[in-house]
């Protein structure tokens, strides 16, 4: 969701510059109404105590683990209710920005960590750190679930949810065509040269509008070498243009120029990408747990499993990883700590969302938890959710402690995203995509 930045008179930008032009518009739309502030959460406008401020316009039907938390919490606390407010992703950013420079930020919100840790410098949020320390809470979760959010002794931040990402497959494509899940990124490119000599899609690829979409990519940065340079681009030591990264967009170019991706990948949205994967019409999918509920209840329910994605041979560091990382965090308003019934009503909230009962509301609604908690999952009716979580929890997968889109800011962010895109669409080549990021850290 981004503008693009393209070298004037490059013939593959051009090519790429449609795309770009219908995402500006969409986020130039967003800015327009973001004023407005109009509670779109699907059903919980009812006046609170404190206020929880979420990036989806309708939270009931696009996060209802969340929803399904906020009942839970306000049934149990009738005193100490929690609005919810929603607003598309772009919106709720900006507004976020605005209420911070305003002194209005809500009392509870998510928000990209690159602009959490802006607002910790400038004091705009609380340091959780005392309300983790009450009744263990601290205690439930695995170090690297909170060290992302913590800076100079701050613990500003504490995970949403989890972040499982990586592909699904369909099991009878597979099967039909005699292609093993593959383990490597030679796997991949042999599974791929085999399905599209079949007329099978191989991998299903959605970019108008969700440029985001490109997670099972950004875990093979990590293969690359990413957690360890990122902080030395950051301070510009290193630069995104290296041999290492590029290595990675050469293979991207691999597969699409082995027709890994559907050919409309640009005009369609990535929600179009999921329904052509239920559908039986591509053999893989880039996405993540938020979608495990939704592919169950589909025709090809029972015959998909998930898999973390390819090593490579000529990869940097760790090979065996699965992206089992924390989301972007909720955070809350430092003003809370002057009001001391809010302050007890955020404590009272944080401490049931990682409550073990507040764990298994996720886990209901498959998301993973983000504590240590061990779920309750009934494989026979969520066999998708179990694959999911069983590869997560792989004893010889590690994971990054962070997505690397999540470590950067926002315009960085976003040209990781159309850098990867222009790639698979053959807007761009390699050089030009990891100069394109490149730009974005000078």
């Amino acid at each position: 969701m981004s503008t693009m930045t393209h070298e004037a008179g490059s013939p593959r930008a051009t090519r790429f510059r449609g795309l770009a032009s219908s995402v500006t518009a969409t986020a130039l739309v967003a800015a327009m109404v973001t004023a407005c502030g109009s509670d779109s959460s699907g059903g919980s406008s009812a006046e609170g105590l404190i206020t929880l401020a979420m990036h989806n316009p309708n939270i009931q039907q696009q996060d209802p683990a969340t929803y399904e938390l906020v009942q839970a919490f306000n049934t149990k606390n009738p005193t100490m209710k929690v609005k919810l407010v929603g607003r598309p992703m772009e919106q709720h950013q900006q507004q976020m920005t605005i209420a911070a420079q305003s002194d209005t930020l809500p009392e509870v919100f998510w928000v990209y960590n690159a602009l959490a840790k802006t607002m910790t410098k400038n004091g705009d949020l609380l340091d959780l750190g005392p309300v983790l320390g009450e009744k263990n809470l601290k205690g439930k979760f695995a170090p690297h679930m909170l060290s992302g959010f913590k800076q100079d002794g701050v613990q500003y931040g504490a995970p949403y949810q989890a972040l499982v990402t990586g592909f699904y497959y369909n099991k009878s494509i597979l099967d039909k065509h005699g292609i093993p899940v593959p383990e490597t990124f030679g796997d991949l490119l042999s599974a791929v040269k085999k399905l599209k000599a079949k007329g099978v899609v191989p991998i299903a690829k959605g970019a108008n509008n969700s440029s985001f979409s490109v997670w099972a990519f950004l875990t093979m940065l990590d293969r690359f070498g990413y957690e360890e340079k990122y902080q030395a681009i950051l301070d510009k030591k290193l630069s995104y243009d290296n041999p290492d990264f590029l290595r990675l967009y050469q293979h991207i170019e691999e597969l699409a120029e082995a027709g890994a991706f559907p050919s409309n990948m640009t005009t369609q949205t990535y929600t179009q990408a999921v329904a052509s994967f239920t559908a039986g019409q591509a053999a893989f999918l880039d996405s993540g747990v938020w979608d495990a509920a939704k592919i169950q209840k589909s025709p090809i329910g029972k015959n998909v499993g998930f898999w973390a994605g390819p090593t490579f041979s000529d990869g940097v560091g760790k090979q065996k990883l699965v992206m089992n990382a924390p989301s972007a965090p909720l955070v809350v308003s430092a003003k809370v700590k002057e009001d001391p019934r809010k302050y007890e009503a955020v404590k009272k909230f944080l401490q049931f969302y990682y409550s073990d009962e507040g764990q298994q509301i996720l886990v209901k609604n498959d998301q993973p938890p983000v504590t240590t908690y061990e779920p309750d999952v009934d494989k026979a009716k969520s066999s998708v959710f179990s694959a999911v979580l069983e590869e997560a929890a792989k004893p010889d997968l590690s994971s990054p402690k962070a997505q690397p889109d999540l470590v950067v800011s926002a315009e960085t962010a976003n040209a990781m995203y159309d850098s990867m895109y222009g790639v698979m669409s053959g807007a761009m080549s390699p050089k030009e995509a990891v100069q394109l990021v490149q730009r974005t850290l000078k």
